[in-house]
């Protein structure tokens, strides 16, 4: 499956992304006055493949799984906290719940690998392909089978979502200790100095910091002969949810789905999807810059930007929820302005009211910020 997928995945047609472009300009407001906005709206039409998006459904798959260099101390809390977090999480408590009724996203909670199976509850889907990964301070995390499988999972989850209407998706996780994979995986696919990429992540003293960037040290030099590909190295470095945004990021882009990516660990994921397969970038919106030290350097190295300013602490999907509210606002501004052709008054003067100007703005203002 993940071969195939890999195949469908093509550059973006922009043939007519003029056509685009003067659709957008002739709607009622002054050409390219919504900024940024336009450039995802105009993005967006181009993954999809039509000037006039149409809107479905939003969906965000949090995958969760467990890590065995929780082990070596590197997180401020203990892995049980995962599962604990997905338990809020299908009973409705989160904060990705709460932001997400907000704004119409339909929530997919996955267990891809917690270390405890959590069993028979309503609304989790399980995917369960280990429980948990190894250490990846004295070995490999899984097998390259296992992370395949993993990855494969995404893809099937992508392919389900795409048949059931969803034309934006959204990733998420929860896993303790997945900063620390993440953090591994930037250092050995940028590569660079695992230390320029390792954060505090769930709160560490300075201590801690200190052990967990020694750790990632560790985890890329005791696996460097694994690191032969783009799958080996998530196998080795990487965590089980990890994989499986992986495999969502790819099985959407084999659909054109555009997929708002989510901090610091969905975007270790995006880069083992982007190594596999560079023009899955194309498909991608970040939802914004996190706290994270690590995920500033990755903007840096791949050369692209978040699509929001804010500065979240923390992922879980939270930072791509308030992007799919944005976009949204951008997608129903295109739709809702359809028919009014009068770019050329305002070019002329002759157009004084700028209502529909802030009307994405507008839309935008009960989106806040978490972080």
């Amino acid at each position: 499956m993940l071969n195939q997928t890999l195949d469908k995945i093509l550059p973006l047609d922009r043939s007519f992304e003029g056509e685009i472009r003067a659709h957008l300009d002739s709607l009622t407001k002054p050409p390219g006055s919504l900024g940024y906005l336009e450039e995802l709206a105009a993005r967006y039409c181009l993954i999809t493949g039509t000037s006039r998006p149409r809107l479905g459904r939003k969906m965000l798959f949090c995958f969760a799984a467990d890590h065995g260099v929780v082990a070596e101390g590197v997180s401020a809390y203990p892995q049980e906290v995962t599962a604990q977090m997905v338990a809020n999480m299908l009973a409705g408590g989160a904060a990705i719940n709460v932001l997400a009724r907000h704004s119409g996203v339909d929530v997919k909670v996955v267990d891809i690998g917690v270390a405890e199976p959590i069993g028979d509850v309503p609304g989790l889907l399980t995917r369960r392909e280990r429980a948990g990964t190894a250490n990846i301070a004295t070995g490999p995390a899984m097998s390259v089978e296992e992370a395949r499988r993993a990855v494969e999972i995404g893809i099937e989850l992508a392919q389900i979502a795409a048949a059931e209407g969803a034309t934006l998706i959204g990733t998420g996780d929860m896993g303790i200790g997945n900063t620390t994979a993440s953090s591994a995986i930037l250092a050995a696919l940028l590569p660079c100095d695992p230390k320029s990429v390792t954060g505090r992540g769930t709160g560490i003293d300075d201590s801690g910091l200190v052990r967990k960037v020694a750790i990632v040290e560790r985890a890329v030099e005791a696996n460097r002969h694994l690191l032969s590909s783009p799958l080996a190295t998530l196998a080795a470095l990487g965590g089980l949810e990890i994989a499986g945004i992986c495999g969502l990021i790819l099985g959407a882009a084999s659909l054109r789905v555009p997929v708002i990516v989510d901090g610091f660990i969905s975007s270790a994921a995006a880069l083992v999807a982007c190594r596999m397969c560079p023009q899955v970038g194309e498909y991608l919106f970040f939802s914004h810059l996190s706290a994270e030290i690590g995920h500033a350097v990755f903007f840096s190295c791949l050369d692209t930007r978040p699509d929001s300013g804010s500065r979240h602490a923390f992922g879980g999907g939270n930072g791509r929820r308030t992007r799919l509210y944005s976009d949204r606002s951008c997608n129903q501004d295109i739709q809702r302005n359809g028919n009014i052709r009068v770019g050329r008054h305002f070019k002329e003067g002759r157009v004084t009211g700028a209502s529909r100007v802030c009307h994405c703005a507008s839309d935008s203002h009960d989106s806040a910020d978490t972080g």
